[in-house]
């Protein structure tokens, strides 16, 4: 039942390795006729208890009775085949179960006169079984935010769970004599903290040519952007104080990025956190980041030039080499691959010395976090 080397589980064949050690799974596990996302992330050991489970909101509310059963397969599971077997079969009983009580018939009149109290127009979503719902609302800007809500059979007795695109989680209060226009409100005050923040990131976004993420969605804080000659800049903001000094990191060849490490540390002191991020930016390290209007994304492709991808597992190009009439950009792990082949290549400590696939330019490598 297991699956060969490379495969993934026969029990779950949309649930693919995403790397040749088959410790990261990623995909689809189906269960009852159903779809749902899942991200499995096993440590070197492979040690099942020791794993990092991501899964869709749907997954999430299926086993929000279930999660020390949950748990405690994880625990007992071999291995990673027994597990998915173990969780399809979880999933399936606790499916079943679920669609066999139905809410009373109170639970959809109040249901309705809440969508009423609100507004038809803020109900976006609904799904067939009258248990989960999204709502929209604007904030002061005219962003539209949409607000996931999934509610239990005996709502409002038992909580709701919601979620939202958010840089932070936002715990909503609840009591049996709330409302869903209890928590729109309290999904609305939280919109007005981030204002300021979404302002300063649309403007990065619309300015200057984001690598990371594609496609920025309200809830991320990281920006990486292009500032040319295969260097970028990767901010990480804090979304309550957006235009203060974000944490700062470059990537590219220390000939492009090094000088722009200078002018940072120099101009501190001009930081001023009246200005929007962008201008603060480009005035601390004395450049103006290109832009739509200048250039076009594919000048900044930062691929690797070794595998010819941009993104190895979670790893991204962030090594370069030094000589300005190259510049070709590297993952740290397929340089040192590449090194490691060549009869030339030392090393000294954790530090491969060796040449540039390319140029043949001295280019070095430190081995800390390689496989």
């Amino acid at each position: 039942m297991s699956g060969g080397p490379g495969r993934p589980p026969a029990v779950c064949p949309l649930l693919l390795p995403q790397n040749t050690q088959q410790t990261v799974y990623d995909g689809f596990l189906m269960a009852g006729g159903k779809e749902y996302r899942l991200r499995i992330q096993l440590p070197p050991s492979k040690e099942l208890r020791k794993a990092r489970i991501d899964c869709d909101w749907k997954l999430q509310l299926l086993l929000q009775d279930q999660w020390d059963v949950f748990k405690q397969r994880l625990e007992q599971s071999p291995d990673l085949t027994t597990f998915l077997v173990e969780l399809q079969n979880l999933l399936e009983q606790t499916s079943s179960q679920q669609s066999s009580v139905r809410p009373p018939p109170q639970y959809f009149t109040q249901l309705m006169q809440e969508i009423d109290t609100l507004g038809w127009d803020r109900l976006v979503y609904i799904d067939p079984s009258f248990r989960t719902l999204q709502l929209q609302c604007r904030d002061t800007c005219q962003r539209e935010h949409i607000l996931t809500i999934n509610l239990h059979n005996q709502y409002p007795q038992m909580t709701p769970t919601c979620t939202a695109d958010l840089p932070e989680n936002v715990n909503f209060k609840w009591c049996q004599q709330d409302s869903l226009q209890g928590v729109l409100q309290q999904f609305e005050k939280a919109l007005t903290l981030y204002q300021d923040f979404w302002s300063n990131m649309e403007q990065l976004d619309i300015s200057t040519w984001v690598l990371e993420p594609e496609k920025p969605s309200y809830k991320d804080t990281v920006r990486r952007i292009a500032l040319g000659n295969n260097a970028s800049v990767q901010i990480s903001v804090n979304p309550h104080h957006p235009r203060m000094l974000p944490e700062c990191r470059f990537l590219g060849a220390d000939h492009v990025i090094n000088p722009l490490k200078e002018n940072l540390n120099a101009n501190l002191h001009c930081w001023d956190s009246g200005q929007m991020l962008l201008a603060n930016l480009q005035n601390v390290l004395g450049v103006d980041f290109p832009s739509p209007e200048n250039s076009k994304k594919e000048d900044f492709n930062m691929a690797c030039s070794i595998c010819y991808a941009y993104r190895l597992e979670e790893e991204i190009p962030d090594k370069a080499c030094d000589d300005p009439r190259c510049g070709r950009p590297f993952h740290a792990t397929c340089l040192i691959e590449w090194l490691r082949a060549l009869p030339s290549t030392r090393m000294s400590f954790n530090v491969i010395f060796g040449e540039c696939p390319y140029c043949s330019k001295p280019i070095t490598v430190k081995m800390t976090g390689a496989r």
